[in-house]
């Protein structure tokens, strides 16, 4: 959702709400993945402040321990849901919050685990 946030203005107006409300937790891997896009660097120097500006879950041991919980869960279903993916998901889960996305697999997720969509 992100990416076309940045490229298109898609889904514009979910992110903005979000990011008004206070309601918008960044997990560490969204934030490198933007980082990894071939952009500019008068460009990269403002995502980057953007970035800075939210607020950035916090990912200790346990959180890993549920990350791959989550995958475990995923595959016994028979979703193949990569690390980076449970990453983000697991984000979600830890902070009881809806999480924005577009993302097929995330819709398939939240069959199988407690995932609230927004």
């Amino acid at each position: 959702m992100w990416i076309d946030y940045f490229r298109t203005g898609q889904a514009e107006a979910r992110i903005e709400q979000a990011l008004e409300l206070g309601a918008l937790v960044l997990p560490p891997v969204v934030a490198a993945e933007l980082l990894s896009a071939p952009i500019k660097k008068s460009e990269r120097a403002a995502l980057m402040s953007f970035l800075r500006s939210l607020p950035l879950h916090t990912c200790p041991f346990e959180h890993w321990v549920r990350v791959g919980e989550l995958r475990s869960l995923a595959a016994l279903k028979g979703l193949a849901l990569s690390t980076p993916d449970a990453h983000v998901a697991q984000c979600a889960l830890d902070s009881e919050a809806g999480l924005l996305t577009t993302d097929k697999v995330f819709m398939l997720l939240a069959n199988i685990a407690p995932l609230k969509l927004a």
